[in-house]
């Protein structure tokens, strides 16, 4: 089994932002968290990959999938069939991807197969937009999107805090979370995008349209969170929140993203609060 000086240390190399509430948790939430995102993340950087033709990635992806499928415990995950499967890409992938087994049963073995599910599910949500070549023309597709990488997310995140808190979280605002980063995302990395061939934009939209249904998700999430007590989960989304309107701040300044020293002073400032 994989350490936790291990994955954190991937975690932080993937991800600073969620490095920081990620490693703030207590044991077992902290695996439980850190495995799910870990997985997700090496899905994503498929998904992303700018070498790797658009049919490779959901051939990859599905038959992540169906081993994820297929497992039905920690002791008897299937890891050498995970291996099979990134053989050829080892010096291809990033190391996140290429360790997904070893991220998935990083877990607690009694959610881990809820981060299979959630994981094997947005797997096969994306090899459909990787064998549609990411095609987006309305809202509804970009809905069904955002829901596909990021959406699902915020459900995971309901899941694991109910089972170690036993708290209940509203899922659909939980979705807006999700959404609502990936909204982020989408308009900073919309150059990046276009020069690859990708354009998440629902036709007749720019940047203000973008920006203000950005806005509109991380309102309601950052609405509801008021109505909830103060937990480990308003601490962890704390970041990622904070994070996601400086951005868009910069963004509407002309800056192309954060600059190091203002991540800095935004995560001392919430430490402090």
């Amino acid at each position: 089994m994989v350490a936790q000086k291990e994955a954190l240390r991937v975690l932080k190399e993937t991800s600073r932002t969620f490095f920081i509430p990620v490693s703030g948790l207590p044991d077992g939430l902290q695996e439980a968290v850190a495995s799910g995102y870990l997985c997700m993340r090496a899905i994503d950087e498929i998904e992303d990959h700018p070498e790797m033709k658009e049919e490779t990635k959901a051939d990859l992806l599905k038959r992540i999938s169906q081993v994820l499928q297929a497992q039905t415990s920690v002791e008897d995950f299937a890891h050498n069939r995970l291996a099979e499967i990134f053989d050829a890409f080892k010096d291809f992938l990033p190391e996140v991807s290429t360790r997904i087994g070893e991220w998935a049963c990083y877990a607690p073995k009694f959610i881990a197969p809820r981060v299979w599910e959630s994981t094997s599910s947005m797997a096969d949500r994306m090899a459909h937009w990787a064998a549609t070549s990411f095609k987006v023309i309305t809202l509804a597709d970009l809905d069904r999107y955002t829901y596909s990488v990021a959406g699902a997310v915020g459900l995971l995140l309901c899941d694991l805090w109910a089972w170690f808190e036993k708290i209940q979280i509203n899922r659909s605002r939980a979705i807006q979370f999700g959404r609502g980063l990936q909204l982020v995302n989408i308009l900073r990395n919309h150059t990046e995008d276009l020069e690859r061939g990708v354009d998440f934009y629902p036709e007749g939209w720019a940047d203000k349209e973008m920006h203000a249904y950005a806005i509109s998700n991380l309102n309601d999430f950052d609405d509801y969170t008021k109505t909830l007590p103060r937990t480990t989960f308003l601490k962890f989304v704390s970041v990622p929140r904070a994070l996601a309107y400086a951005t868009l701040d910069a963004l509407a300044r002309g800056e192309e993203k954060l600059t190091r020293k203002e991540v800095v002073q935004i995560v001392r400032q919430l430490e402090t609060e």
